[in-house]
C-alpha cells in the first residue's frame, strides 16, 4: 500500500509517517521504481502501536525501546512495567502543575473589575514581582 493508504488505515498523517521513518521508529518503506513508498500489514501494526504510545504521551525514545524489546519475546517485561510507571508519575506531576496553573489563572480572571487597560488588575499583577 502507498503512504496515503497507510495514513488512512492507521489514522496517522503521511507527514507523521515520514517523520517516524526519519527518527527510526518505523523502518524505511520499500520504494517502487517511480519512488513511491510501499507498506505492508506489519507496518500497519507497528504504526498503530506507535500511535497508541504517542496517545499515552510516551516519549519517542521510550517507544524505540518498546519496539526493540518486542524482538525478544522471552525477555523480562520489567523494563516495560518501569517505563509505564515512570510515565504515570510524569503525567501525575503534570496534572499537579496544571492544577496550580488553573488556580492561578482563576485567581487572575476573578481579580479584575475594571474596564480599562489602565486600571486592569490582571496586568498589574502580571507586572509585579
Amino acid at each position: 500500500m502507498k503512504i496515503s493508504e497507510l495514513a488512512k488505515a492507521t489514522n496517522v498523517s503521511a507527514k507523521t509517517i515520514r517523520y517516524y521513518e526519519q527518527v527510526n521508529l518505523l523502518l524505511p518503506a520499500k520504494r517502487s521504481e517511480s519512488g513511491y513508498r510501499h507498506y505492508d500489514k506489519k507496518d500497519i501494526a507497528t504504526l498503530v502501536f506507535i500511535r497508541r504510545c504517542r496517545e499515552l504521551n510516551i516519549p519517542i525514545i521510550d517507544i524505540k525501546r518498546l519496539l526493540d524489546v518486542q524482538k525478544n519475546p522471552n525477555a523480562s517485561c520489567a523494563f516495560i512495567d518501569e517505563m509505564i510507571q515512570n510515565q504515570l508519575i510524569r503525567i501525575q506531576e503534570a496534572q499537579k502543575e496544571l492544577a496550580l496553573l488553573e488556580k492561578s489563572l482563576a485567581s487572575l480572571a476573578s481579580s479584575c473589575n475594571n474596564h480599562t487597560v489602565e486600571g486592569c488588575t490582571i496586568l498589574h499583577q502580571l507586572q509585579s514581582h
